[in-house]
Parts: structure tokens; sequence; C-alpha cells
């Protein structure tokens, strides 16, 4: 029996080079997703702090913060949920520059975000230098929603999102490994998109 026709299968679309296997373009739309509930964060009460395995443990307010070096980030942003954003414009300092300042010791492996909430979730310090991470305050061009982490998030773009923490207050440098929120729940402890590193084992 002679198989279908190609009319009958219709036309095969190429798959995105952007996009992580696994993943769909979400196009216009971010999903909103979070563990917890939105807090309500204002600027005047914001700061970030870098501390832990540093030299020089430093806290910067919301003025300190914007006086430092701008930095943006243009490119795609991907999700454990599946789905990606492609060509997101984000603006705000590197993490570069507040490691910086803070100096980490050589004993320093590991970096652990805390939100205002509560939620943590760790990265190797080597996935958080070199130009890969930010604390951004805007999304394309006007200040990063609340919802979407406002007024301040981590930003690793390379990694799943749930490794760009939102609400971010603190950046913890260890000597040794220790996992996140997610990563208690069974989450893999890198999260790598090409790699498909959704859950522990992966």
């Amino acid at each position: 029996m002679p198989g279908p026709t190609r009319g009958f299968l219709g036309r095969r679309r190429d798959r995105d080079p952007r996009l992580p296997p696994g993943q769909y373009d979400a196009g216009s739309d971010w999903p909103v997703l979070t563990a917890e509930p939105t807090p309500r964060i204002t600027p005047e009460t914001w700061s970030i702090t870098v501390d832990g395995a540093v030299e020089s443990p430093t806290t910067w307010d919301w003025d300190e913060a914007h006086a430092l070096p701008r930095s943006e980030y243009r490119g795609d942003i991907h999700c454990v949920t599946t789905w990606s954003k492609f060509g997101t414009w984000f603006a705000g300092v590197s993490v570069d520059t507040l490691l910086e300042a803070a100096r980490p010791t050589a004993e320093a492996r590991f970096v652990m975000a805390t939100s205002k909430t509560g939620y943590t979730t760790n990265l190797p310090l080597e996935h958080v230098t070199g130009g890969q991470a930010w604390i951004v305050w805007e999304y394309d061009g006007k200040p990063l929603p609340i919802e979407h982490g406002g007024p301040v998030r981590l930003l690793v773009p390379h990694l799943y999102f749930w490794k760009s923490a939102k609400w971010i207050t603190r950046l913890t440098l260890l000597k040794r490994d220790q996992p996140g929120f997610w990563e208690q729940n069974g989450y893999h402890d890198l999260g790598d998109p090409w790699r498909q590193q959704r859950y522990q084992g992966d």
C-alpha cells in the first residue's frame, strides 16, 4: 500500500535555529510565572547586596545602582515551561560591575541569588561573569513590570529563566554549591536550555 503523499502530510516547516530543543516561540507574549506572591517594592526601598566570599561586601541603593555603568542585553530568553521569547531588550548593570566592587575571594565558586520574597536560586560563578548576567530594571525601554520581577530582577539569559530571579536583592558568593528553591524541588542545578537540563538527571 503506497504511503501518504506530501500534500496530505503538509509542507515541512524548518525549525528556527534560535529555538532550543523542546521549546516553542511565544511570539509577542511573555507568560507570567512565579513561585510566590508578587511583592510590592518601590525603588526607594530597594537595594542590592553582594556578600559572602568577597573581600568587600557592598550594598547599592536605587540611585547608587543607577549611577553605575549602564549595560544592555539584546537577545533571546527561554523558560523551563517550554516557551522562548526572541529579541528581548533589557537594561541595567552587568553583574561583572558589582563583582568588581565586591572583589570575590579566590575560594568563591558559586552564587546564591536571593529575592525579596525569599526565593533563591544557585548558579556557578563562571555563569554570571564575563558578560553573561545582569541586574536589570528596564525592559524594551521602559521600567521592568512588577509581574516580571520589577523593579529589578536578575537576568541570566543563557540559562532557563527560573535562574533569572525576580525581585532580586542579594547575590551571595559561596565556596560550595547549595541548592536554591527549585533545585531543592528536583530542578537541574544548572539549567542549560540547549541541553534540556530541566530536572535533576537530565
